[in-house]
């Protein structure tokens, strides 16, 4: 059994930038119930990115509701077109992958995938099993289904094309191969970011072209990364993982600026609509402190991908490193060989791989962002006895037993 109409486009719409066309998918769904006939909602996946972090698990968020709504979700391996490679934001054409790549990061998609998604209703498929047998003139046939002024009222296809930057014919057929996995799956909706929209709506018209009941789309906004500045991207290094551990998730959400905090609750945390309006508010009347708000978030998102208890040791461990001043249970040692056991700090952040060059290390350690045995020191060049295992703590949250080990 489906639940009614109303309450299934009131969950679909629930935190979804836009539903397109909105009259065509209630007429879908009414069919659905109707005849007892599940929809199949897709989702295409891109293997080039086998590490998903939270700005997946906004679109993964919205096809788990759709399981639950008692459809099927349709997940789309796109090895096949990952070797021609996404060109959707990009202002130069991608790297493209070998297939044996796209096999090994799809399988890693699917395992991390299944932590939001249920096992049941979960249909698996790689885009290599219907593009890869079209010959030539099947992929002249699947051109023909679309113009070149189509394709460059594309953004970001424009945007190049304006400022002289090549763009390759194969970025043209993305979209075109990505909308024939909509053609042979006979997908009925398909969900994707607000980058994807252009895309989306190719699939629209070659399925029109090809004869067959066209999909609808559900776009989800672009989680901004930790840094608050540019979308979450690994490459960015503004990401939380969902392999984090729950501790580097919990320390992580907290650090995000305080603009940040509603749209984490209701993306990443995916906390109800009312929840979410009443945090908005408690923080605009001052009623909630931001801290206290991003605790309940990073608590909520935790909880999610680990379960009650982790969130709980969580912000145990969180407060005690930073709120009290403590350190983490487990801290790992690094040994150093070097003839002496006295070593300038600056030299040991470097040695021990906690800063990235000595210029790095001597900014943090003059801005009082490094701590020896819990004392803050403000001299790069001070020699250290490193004689035993020193605590070093090199900026929020970057612990390390540092010692040195004389060598022959």
């Amino acid at each position: 059994m489906f639940p009614p109409l109303n309450e299934q486009m009131d969950i679909i719409k629930s935190g979804a930038i836009e539903v397109l066309p909105e009259n065509e998918l209630e007429q879908k769904i009414v069919k659905s119930i109707k005849k007892d006939k599940p929809l199949i909602v897709k989702l295409g996946c891109d293997p080039s990115k086998p590490d998903l972090h939270l700005g997946h698990a906004v679109v993964l968020n919205k096809l788990r509701q759709f399981q639950d709504l008692g459809h099927t979700a349709l997940l789309i391996i796109g090895d096949f077109t990952a070797m021609i490679g996404d060109p959707s934001g990009r202002n130069k054409t991608r790297p493209q992958l070998t297939k044996e790549e796209t096999q090994i990061y799809g399988q890693t998609y699917i395992e991390q995938a299944t932590r939001i998604l249920s096992k049941d209703r979960l249909l698996k498929r790689s885009n290599s099993e219907w593009l890869s047998p079209l010959d030539f003139a099947d992929i002249i046939k699947l051109a023909s289904k679309y113009t070149v002024a189509q394709l460059l009222e594309r953004d970001d296809f424009t945007k190049r094309y304006k400022a002289g930057v090549p763009i390759s014919i194969h970025e043209l057929l993305y979209p075109l191969a990505q909308a024939y996995d909509s053609y042979a799956t006979w997908t009925d909706i398909e969900i994707g970011g607000t980058d994807q929209k252009f895309n989306l709506l190719v699939a629209r018209e070659i399925q029109k072209q090809y004869g067959v009941a066209q999909q609808c789309i559900v776009t989800l906004p672009i989680l901004e990364g930790t840094n608050g500045i540019e979308k979450m991207s690994k490459s960015l290094d503004n990401y939380i993982a969902f392999n984090d551990s729950p501790r580097d998730m919990f320390g992580k959400v907290m650090s995000i600026p305080d603009s940040l905090i509603v749209q984490y609750y209701k993306y990443a945390a995916w906390a109800n609509d009312s929840e979410v309006e009443q945090m908005a508010k408690g923080l605009e009347n001052c009623s909630i402190h931001p801290r206290d708000a991003k605790v309940k978030t990073a608590m909520a998102i935790v909880e999610k991908y680990y379960d009650a208890e982790a969130a709980s040791n969580a912000l145990t461990e969180f407060e005690r490193i930073f709120k009290q001043s403590g350190s983490p249970d487990d801290i790992k040692d690094f040994i150093i060989e070097s003839q002496e056991t006295l070593m300038q700090l600056g030299n040991a952040l470097v040695l021990s791989a906690l800063a990235p060059s000595k210029k790095e290390a001597f900014r943090m350690v003059k801005q009082g962002a490094v701590s020896l045995d819990n004392e803050k020191c403000g001299d790069p060049f001070a020699k250290i006895d490193f004689s035993e295992k020193r605590l070093v703590k090199y900026g929020k949250k970057n612990f390390l037993n540092i010692m040195v080990k004389q060598s022959n």
